[in-house]
């Protein structure tokens, strides 16, 4: 069923974001040298999450409503990080229109209760450009009242630049040496013996729906021929929300909640879709590799790992 198109009255703060970023995208890149890192810390005081909303999209992710009756699910923070995210953004010279999501790490240190106020922070904490393309990295911390930076996530952005760096061509010319082509680098890919724990049916909506619950309108996620413009075949899903159906995956699977996960999306998830969620064994720290992907073997969309 259909997320309601009410939610999206709820999304003021993120959709200013997006309309902040595409009239930033408009204009252009402002050139000039990146910023120094880490940056300062911008903080928040926000309302307590809609008990309705939250309820709405922990169904929409796979998860029971009844787990969250007294807290938030930690993989919601895009919801409430994004706008502080991009603020965060401002003045860094980069074609933002390029961006893509690379991944995060999420860290619980306490539950985050619901029906209080969300004490946000962020700041950008690193940028790596090698000429070719720009790593962002972002640190985030949520809390309430009763329970101070409760949540801390690490978030990295790529975004593509095309030029060519002067260590990466000389890098490339002694791999190419031998053979005269550059080496590719392997895909990632399911491991052949990984272990299916759930599989997934997505319907084409599911980037639309996933919108109205978070705010990210990102027309790749659910206006076809934009997706077809950027060289997809159809829409994709958002990384986060691959990410958030992946951790109530391992809860409902494992009757446990990750107490961190952290992950890569290695490639798009193009709608409709019917993927697994495929692990591995644990290491000795206790930590197991995830892979999310068509077949144990197969390409995967992303990988890896969580703690219990």
């Amino acid at each position: 069923m259909s997320v309601s198109s009410r939610y999206i009255l709820q999304q003021g703060p993120v959709l200013g974001a997006l309309a902040r970023g595409a009239l930033g995208a408009l204009r252009g890149a402002a050139g000039g040298p990146p910023p120094i890192t880490p940056g300062p810390w911008l903080n928040d005081r926000l309302p307590p999450r809609d008990p309705e909303l939250v309820r709405a999209y922990v169904r929409h992710v796979g998860g029971d409503p009844s787990s969250y009756r007294d807290t938030l699910p930690p993989h919601l923070f895009p919801q409430w990080v994004f706008p502080l995210q991009a603020r965060a953004l401002q003045g860094v010279p980069y074609p933002m229109q390029k961006v893509l999501n690379g991944g995060c790490r999420v860290e619980v240190l306490a539950p985050l209760p619901q029906g209080e106020p969300l004490l946000v922070a962020t700041r950008l904490d690193d940028i790596d450009d090698d000429g070719r393309r720009a790593i962002l990295r972002f640190l985030a911390t949520t809390g309430t009242p009763s329970a101070p930076e409760a949540l801390r996530v690490h978030l990295h952005a790529i975004v593509p630049l095309g030029a060519k760096s002067t260590a990466k061509k000389s890098t490339a010319t002694k791999s190419t040496a031998k053979t005269g082509k550059p080496k590719k680098k392997a895909k990632p890919r399911v491991p052949a013996d990984a272990r299916e724990l759930a599989r997934w049916r997505l319907p084409h909506d599911a980037g639309l729906d996933f919108a109205k619950l978070t705010g990210d309108f990102n027309p790749v996620h659910w206006v076809p021929p934009y997706a077809r413009a950027f060289g997809f075949r159809d829409v994709i899903l958002h990384g986060f929300s691959t990410f958030a159906r992946t951790w109530e995956s391992l809860r409902h699977a494992r009757r446990a909640a990750p107490r961190m996960l952290d992950a890569r999306f290695t490639r798009p998830l193009v709608l409709p879709a019917r993927v697994g969620v495929y692990v591995g064994e644990p290491d000795a720290a206790g930590e197991q590799p995830v892979h999310v992907g068509d077949a144990a073997g197969g390409p995967a969309y992303l990988q890896g790992r969580f703690a219990l």
